[in-house]
């Protein structure tokens, strides 16, 4: 963030000074809501969570070096108070255990501190790039990081940092070296990405597509299309720099060219697109080559993160990269050598005894479960003599409403369909069941396709049947926990010492 006083900031968020001896005093250092990473001359946010409340840690945050405290209430050191606030911000995810409106007024105080320093920083020429999505946001957050790396510093949020908290934390790593800042917008109901693209205005705006994640909050696909359209309606006009990178082989995401202002950027494989790729080919370890077309050039790129469904992620990152500056060249260059920084993305873990991990537990939904279960098919016929075994260690697709057993129920059958060796489902729920029972009913048989009630029935089924060779998937909804499962099988191998990481 930039550097400001203490009175500055309580001036900014409509707070008021306590136990404060220098109102002059000023916050360079970064802005923290876990004690435990404040740096010295921070500022340490005090919010409640599921096992502390981070009032309780003020006095440890200021001891490790912060300036002073953002809080709800008086905490016996420097702080800056703003009143609780009795009516929450548009969505909520930041904020379960916000019993008494102590949460919503932190979160709000960061959002207004986070945009009076985007807003500065944007006067002196910083760029915001804004990235939604049903899925891929952060993979091509990943991509774009290293497409524009460079032109310039870039500040992204490491993970999926996309709500109220993530967003304005991320908002506030951009200093006054920072050239691009380059956020995820993520939302669980009409009205949420409005509220983030407020907090630090977009200049480009990237949709990726419109899914079925989240389907059980919004009731349509329609609703989705509403709100992830959001962004582009909060893009500066044209004549202002303002720019819509638009996937332009989504029928949902095309239309949104009609809701903003901003100069509109088609990319996909469709020749009226003015970012495009022709000649895919998806190589045996499941990463992509493609020929990139942009701007009257034609340039081959081999992508190193792995699946097909990156080669969408990379043609929208190479568009924003072109509209700052680069070259068709130094794109496909960057592409070329980017790997995934965020964890449990399709990243791969190698193992000593030839075994490979493919840890994508971070999240799932329909989409990106398809995708993945091609690209672990894929990295299984490789290039070897013999296909190598694959695993699909999978769990419940949170979040899915009405068609939450239908969708279940056909990612059961495409496992059958794409012929993976071995399907391990995860979970004691009508989810589940309804994916086991898919690929049951679409003709799996034996010990094919198993049903396990939780992650310690999973690890202990794989661990006694893995095989050095085999290549393991794992992947399902943050919530099921499947994380762990991954960790396990990695750990399984003591002389595993190398890994490489690839993202979704």
């Amino acid at each position: 963030m930039i550097p400001m006083t203490l009175a500055e900031i309580a001036e900014t968020v409509g707070g008021t000074l306590h136990d404060v001896e220098d109102p002059s005093a000023s916050v360079t250092g970064t802005v923290e809501f876990d004690s435990r990473k404040v740096t010295p001359n921070g500022l340490f946010l005090a919010l409640p969570g599921a096992r502390a409340d981070g009032h309780d840690h003020a006095a440890a945050a200021v001891a490790a070096g912060a300036v002073a405290v953002l809080a709800a209430r008086p905490v016996g050191v420097p702080a800056i108070v703003v009143p609780p606030a009795h009516t929450a911000p548009s969505r909520a995810m930041a904020l379960e255990h916000d019993t008494d409106g102590s949460g919503a007024a932190v979160l709000a105080a960061l959002a207004a501190l986070a945009h009076a320093s985007v807003t500065a920083l944007t006067e002196r020429g910083l760029t915001v790039v804004g990235v939604t999505g049903s899925a891929g946001k952060t993979s091509t957050k990943d991509l774009l990081a290293a497409v524009l790396s460079p032109l310039g510093p870039v500040v992204a949020p490491p993970g999926s940092f996309n709500n109220e908290l993530g967003h304005p934390w991320t908002v506030l790593r951009a200093d006054e070296t920072t050239r691009f800042l380059v956020l995820e917008l993520s939302a669980r109901g009409v009205g949420h990405i409005a509220h983030l693209a407020a907090i630090a205005p977009p200049r480009i705006g990237v949709v990726l597509n419109v899914g079925t994640a989240h389907l059980g909050e919004f009731g349509s696909r329609e609703n989705i299309a509403k709100a992830k359209g959001e962004l582009v309606e909060a893009l500066p006009a044209a004549a202002d720099g303002g720019v819509a990178v638009l996937n332009g082989d989504d029928s949902f995401v095309v239309p949104m060219a009609l809701r903003t202002d901003a100069r509109v950027v088609y990319v996909g494989h469709k020749d009226s697109a003015q970012v495009r790729a022709t000649d895919v080919v998806l190589g045996p370890d499941a990463r992509a080559s493609f020929v990139l077309h942009a701007r009257g050039e034609s340039v081959p790129v081999r992508l190193a993160v792995h699946g097909e469904h990156q080669v969408g992620n990379a043609l929208s990152a190479s568009a924003v990269a072109l509209e700052c500056g680069a070259t068709v060249a130094q794109v496909a260059d960057a592409l070329s050598g980017a790997t995934a920084a965020s964890t449990r993305r399709m990243q791969v873990h190698e193992r000593a005894d030839g075994v490979t991990i493919v840890d994508d537990s971070y999240n799932a939904n329909p989409d990106s479960m398809r995708a993945g279960l091609k690209a672990l098919v894929t990295m299984a016929k490789g290039d070897r003599h013999s296909e190598r075994r694959s695993w699909a260690i999978v769990g419940e697709m949170a979040e899915l409403g009405p068609d939450t057993i239908v969708q279940h129920d056909a990612i059961g059958r495409l496992a059958v369909r794409l012929d993976v060796s071995q399907l391990v489902v995860v979970g004691d729920d009508r989810p589940a069941r309804a994916m086991h029972q898919g690929a049951v009913m679409e003709g799996s048989w034996g010990d094919e396709a198993v049903l396990v009630p939780d992650t310690d029935a999973a690890i202990a089924f794989v661990r006694a049947r893995l095989e050095p060779g085999d290549i393991v998937m794992v992947k399902a909804s943050q919530a099921a926990g499947l994380g762990r499962v991954a960790d396990a099988l990695v750990a399984g191998d003591t002389r595993d010492t190398d890994t490489t990481e690839a993202g979704q």
